[in-house]
Formats: C-alpha cells, sequence, structure tokens
C-alpha cells in the first residue's frame, strides 16, 4: 500500500472513494480499466492521505445533509480496513453529522460496523449494497477468490434484515457461458427473496470488457477455463458489451420474480431510492 495526497473526497455527487486499488482479486472487475488511468499497480491499494479530515470538512461545508455513496469504485471492507479502520472513520463522521449512507461491498468485513450503520439509520437511511453474481460456492472462488461467498454475503444480508437495515443487491456482471445459467439466476434470486431485499440492479447480463480488465480476465480464463478465451473472442471480438446469449431469457425470469414479490428492479427507479436522503429526526423527538 502507498498514501497519495488529495486535496477532496467527496465528488460533485457525493460519492465517497477512500482507496484506490483492490485486494478481492475479482476476475472480472471493470476499475482495471485504463480508463481509470491508475499509474500503480491495481494490488497496490492507494489510500488518500488525511481522508478523514478532508472529509469531515467536505461534510461540514454541506449545506444540508444527503446521502453518501461509497464502494462503486473500490470496496470499502479491502483486507487493509480492520487494520486502517478508515472506513470505520467515516461512517462515524457521516453518523456524527446526520447523513445517509448507501455503502457497497463485498465482504462480511461490514458486520463490524453493525452499530454505526444502525445509529445511521435511526436517524436517516443506511442501505447496504451487496453483489451477488455467483449462487454456485466453488465457482465463485474462482471468480472472486479472496472475498467472502455467496453464501457469506447472503448470511451478511440476512444479519442486516434482523435489524431492519435496507439492502439492495447488485446482480452484475453474470459472465457468458460461465454463470449465465437459469440455475444460478434462481439460485440468487432466492437469495434476495429469503433477506427481503428492497431492490435488484442488474444492467442486463453479460459483462464490460475493455483495454486493462480485458487483459486480466482473459489471463484468468486461460488459468481456470481452458479454451473460453477464444469462445469469447469469437462471440464477442472486441466488443465493450459482451451480452450473454440467454440475456432474453434470464430478463424475463429476473423481472417476473421481482415483480411477484415487490422488489425493485427498474434502474432509475432503485437510483432514486439509494439518492433520496429520508429525515426519520422528527419521528424520533417525538418519543
Amino acid at each position: 500500500m502507498h498514501y497519495k495526497a488529495y486535496k477532496t473526497i467527496l465528488s460533485p455527487k457525493n460519492g465517497l472513494n477512500l482507496f484506490r486499488g483492490c485486494t478481492h482479486g475479482c476476475i472480472y472487475c471493470d476499475s482495471r480499466s485504463d480508463c481509470y488511468q491508475m499509474d500503480h499497480p491495481f494490488e497496490d491499494i492507494e489510500i488518500k492521505a488525511n481522508a478523514l479530515e478532508i472529509f469531515e470538512q467536505e461534510l461540514q461545508r454541506r449545506r444540508k445533509p444527503c446521502m453518501i455513496g461509497t464502494g462503486a469504485m473500490t470496496d470499502p471492507y479491502i483486507q487493509l480496513e480492520p487494520r486502517l479502520q478508515i472506513t470505520r472513520g467515516a461512517l462515524e463522521l457521516i453518523e456524527k453529522y446526520e447523513f445517509g449512507v448507501a455503502i457497497q461491498t463485498k465482504s462480511a468485513r461490514i458486520l463490524r460496523d453493525l452499530d454505526l450503520l444502525t445509529a445511521i439509520n435511526k436517524k436517516t437511511k443506511a442501505v447496504v449494497q451487496m453483489t451477488l453474481t455467483t449462487y454456485d460456492e466453488d465457482l465463485c472462488k474462482i471468480l472472486e477468490p479472496y472475498v467472502s461467498t455467496t453464501k457469506e454475503r447472503f448470511e451478511t444480508l440476512m444479519r442486516f434484515k434482523s435489524v431492519e437495515i435496507p439492502s439492495v443487491v447488485w446482480l452484475s456482471p453474470i459472465l457468458p457461458f460461465i454463470n449465465d445459467s437459469k440455475e444460478n439466476l434462481e439460485g440468487i434470486l432466492e437469495y434476495c427473496i429469503q433477506a427481503g431485499v428492497k431492490g435488484i440492479l442488474c444492467f442486463g447480463f453479460g459483462v464490460t470488457l475493455r483495454a486493462g480488465n480485458r487483459d486480466f480476465f482473459y489471463q484468468q480464463l486461460d488459468k481456470h477455463f481452458p479454451g473460453m478465451k477464444q469462445k469469447y473472442r469469437l462471440a464477442f471480438g472486441e466488443n465493450y458489451v459482451c451480452t450473454s446469449p440467454n440475456n432474453d431469457d434470464l430478463m424475463a425470469i429476473f423481472k417476473n420474480t421481482c415483480q411477484k414479490h415487490g422488489i425493485l428492479y427498474q434502474t432509475e427507479d432503485i437510483f432514486r431510492y439509494l439518492h433520496t436522503f429520508e429525515d426519520k429526526r422528527e419521528q424520533l423527538s417525538l418519543f
């Protein structure tokens, strides 16, 4: 790991990324793409120096509380976090200044901060976003090798359900010819139903590949799925969006299941929910 000086932490749309790079090893990770102009090895985590001090100053400058989103580019619960405590420090500030949070991860480490997320959710809204891609545990350990398995993530969602913290699942990516099956989708959807998720984000069934992440992805295909790289090249060439041939059938199952169980699935509805600040403080003052 290494530190780098930054002047700002929050994006204009209130996105928070405390780290750059990741050590989860997911074979499909879009954040490896060259377009993000990362000037260091992806596994050499860049930590934003004085991140919490800058973050607090930026929260103080916000005229009114809003939702803070984190985890879109780098998982806030990478392996270094238990030692660094930076994500926890950020949640402490969010709770202190009474902002809301929508936090995205693939790690059960988020349960360490159950107390803070519960405190935030009492005053406004804390939404746990969990990525689920692969129902098969053995396959999950290949595709997402250094992070909590899908079952562990499901158990994490169940824990948040028990304390009434809302959750959203990112069903993405689904890799053509690898996990784009009806059985995989139905297994994940059953987890979502049991966990009572508010919504499921799905941008279609497939994967995006571009310079940087395509190279790493193909290396991993050669290692774990001999012959699969050639299948991808024949099917997709240099396409950015690689859509599963099963997309239409899977999308029909996905939409029907969400409608049946009252789960949000339209992307605009889910993002509206994630970005909408809710003030529960007046309700608390009545009791």
